[in-house]
């Protein structure tokens, strides 16, 4: 199969994606996506773990031998990610609300001892005051209405990459949780891509400083012309990856 088409392209990876998943093959695109998408998000957070490390706890739920320890949050983290992952999968024919986000940070964050001893909302909106280094985020008791404000005008949009970014950019400056903002606005990102037959994007932690810059350009002058680059590179390296696999 030679894809020359986004649509096409996108139709085998939904295909391949639910076959895998089903007959819990590890040794194709889905599992690929899982480990990759999974890495790299959490990574750009501060995650310890490898790439090794990653596969290896889902394909077979344990960590290689080692002479480090391993952080337990890092490895609950990236378990969470990979329920994630799979509850986007379930739920791709529902239109993107702020119950589906809730529930995609549920599912993140629920194994997460750290958070929960910290006090912190678990599948619902922030309860305290955050900010991303030294810029002010949405204050906990206006997350509702500016989210439910970004909703009214996606679902108005008619989508593409620009618009995907515009969104990122809002979606990261309310900073509507606690925690795991960055990982459950990037599995959006991916999802929003599948579910509008656009090349999906995923972020390298490579390119961090990159996106966090462009993110800064949002917040600083309101624009989305870096992010939309980044985005754009972004696309072919997955697509790059993925070809392997067709």
């Amino acid at each position: 199969m030679n894809p020359t088409t986004n649509k096409e392209f996108l139709n085998f990876l939904l295909k391949r994606f639910k076959i895998e998943r089903e007959r819990f093959d590890r040794s194709g695109v889905y599992a690929y996506t899982q480990r990759l998408l999974a890495y790299q998000s959490n990574r750009i957070e501060g995650s310890t773990l490898t790439e090794e490390q990653t596969a290896s706890l889902f394909n077979h739920g344990t960590l290689p031998k080692s002479d480090d320890y391993y952080r337990a949050k890092d490895v609950e983290e990236m378990n969470g990610h990979f329920i994630m992952f799979n509850q986007m999968l379930d739920t791709l024919e529902e239109q993107l609300c702020p119950k589906l986000i809730k529930t995609f940070h549920y599912e993140l964050k629920s194994g997460v001892f750290e958070d929960r001893a910290n006090g912190y909302a678990i599948g619902d909106y922030k309860q305290r005051p955050n900010m991303i280094g030294i810029y002010q985020t949405v204050r906990p008791e206006n997350v509702e209405e500016e989210m439910n404000l970004l909703m009214k005008w996606y679902v108005q949009q008619e989508i593409n990459i620009a618009v995907l970014a515009e969104f990122h950019a809002r979606y990261e400056s309310i900073h509507p949780f606690q925690d795991g903002n960055g990982r459950t606005g990037r599995l959006i990102l991916f999802r929003e891509c599948l579910k509008n037959e656009i090349i999906p994007v995923v972020i390298e932690d490579a390119n961090r400083n990159e996106y966090l810059e462009a993110l800064k350009e949002y917040r600083e002058v309101n624009s989305i012309t870096g992010l939309i680059g980044l985005f754009e590179k972004e696309q072919q390296f997955y697509y790059e990856r993925c070809k392997y696999f067709i």
